[in-house]
């Protein structure tokens, strides 16, 4: 293991960089720069390797690494996770492939910053999307840290190495207004009382999943997983959700997604009602079974539910597909979700309530995703005075001057 230390002293600031070294009597060794940027430079170089010894020897190259990382998300869980569930594992095997596929000029224990940094560029002059390409370099961050806390290699030579997603250009989510949602509601309300017995009894079950998904923001994966237990009287605890898969129920996407979200009188009084009156026995406790006793299809549930409330709602556009223009459903279940964050905003709810709400791991999701609502906002607070004609007022009543 190596790493920097800064010293302070009379003479000036100092970063000793520590590294292991099995033939002094401490275990370590010691280099002394004036700059962090040097200690990094040398810490990077590789040179600290050659003086320690790896605890997999055998584990010598980043291929190698990577397999055996591999191993360790399916069987293991990183970090102290539970594994990981068998839809994560195909997409970690997807990224692994173009690690595996590199051409990496030197060993494991070998490989310095630039090395990542050819890596990254092939990367990114391949054929694959920007997104896919930082979601490996995401997984090459993985492979090395794994390495490093099992002392495969004395440190991370990737950290600081990335690809950036944002974009200046990116498209803000698609949020429904408040007339477009209560069109979807009123057309599930006309077609569980349709005249069609069979669109009725359909409707039975789509109109408080709708319901729930307007009042709670919850993700579809988590609604359709809901059980029976997680129904108290003002609200719901959201504890599951849908693998990506959609082969088996895991837990929430992150530690956050755990919450507990109110509902409405009238939406906990249209669940319970459902469970009591339509909703079968099932092994799985859910509150929204289907025939068979296991959980709904999500894409099921948008094409013969969400999708028809769009349409009788009159929320569908038109669009050129093999020369004919076809009806489109303007949005998506998970646009619901985007819908109640909105909403909370209006309401000038806390920001970090917001978050706990919407089950966001860290709050630079939450501003990355709803930071223009948030400006939309606080935008009349100050676009007339200014601020401190806003402070001034606040104070004195009139400007001082």
């Amino acid at each position: 293991m190596a790493d920097i230390r800064k010293r302070e002293k009379p003479g000036g600031t100092t970063y000793q960089v520590r590294y292991a070294c099995p033939t002094a009597a401490s275990g370590y060794r010691y280099k002394t720069f004036h700059t962090m940027k040097a200690a990094r430079a040398f810490l990077e170089s590789g040179e600290t390797q050659s003086a320690s010894i790896s605890n997999h020897p055998d584990i010598n190259t980043v291929p190698k690494a990577t397999e055996w990382w591999l191993r360790i998300c399916e069987k293991e869980g990183l970090n102290g996770r539970e594994p990981i569930t068998y839809c994560t594992y195909k997409n970690y095997s997807y990224r692994a492939e173009y690690i595996i596929a590199y051409d990496w000029p030197k060993s494991l224990q070998a490989l310095t910053a630039p090395d990542v940094v050819a890596f990254r560029s092939w990367l990114l002059r391949s054929d694959i999307s920007r997104d896919t390409a930082g979601k490996v370099m995401s997984a090459l961050h993985s492979v090395l840290k794994e390495m490093t806390i099992r002392g495969v290699i004395p440190h991370n030579v990737a950290v600081g190495i990335s690809i950036r997603q944002d974009s200046r250009y990116k498209e803000p989510p698609n949020i429904p207004s408040k007339r477009e949602v209560m069109a979807l509601l009123r057309a599930a309300d006309e077609l569980a009382h349709d005249r069609n017995a069979q669109i009725a009894a359909t409707w039975k079950r789509y109109r408080p999943i709708l319901y729930l998904a307007v009042d709670s923001g919850m993700r579809p994966q988590e609604y359709l997983a809901l059980s029976r237990s997680s129904i108290a009287d003002n609200g719901v605890m959201v504890e599951r959700a849908i693998d990506g898969s959609g082969r088996s129920l895991s837990v929430t996407k992150t530690r956050a997604g755990r919450r507990f979200i109110d509902l409405s009188p009238d939406t906990i009084a249209m669940l319970r009602d459902y469970v009591e009156q339509y909703s079968i026995d099932n092994e799985y406790d859910l509150v929204f079974p289907a025939h068979n006793g296991k959980w709904l299809c999500r894409k099921n549930w948008q094409r013969r539910g969400f999708n028809i409330a769009c349409q009788k709602a009159g929320l569908v556009d038109l669009e050129v597909k093999n020369g004919k223009k076809v009806e489109k459903p303007r949005y998506r279940p998970y646009d619901l979700r985007h819908f109640f964050a909105s909403m909370l905003i209006e309401r000038q709810v806390n920001l970090k309530k917001i978050q706990d709400l919407m089950g966001h791991n860290n709050i630079e999701t939450t501003l990355n995703t709803y930071g223009h609502l948030l400006k939309d906002a606080d935008d009349d607070k100050i676009s007339n005075v200014g601020m401190l004609g806003g402070m001034m007022s606040d104070f004195c009543g009139e400007p001082v001057a």
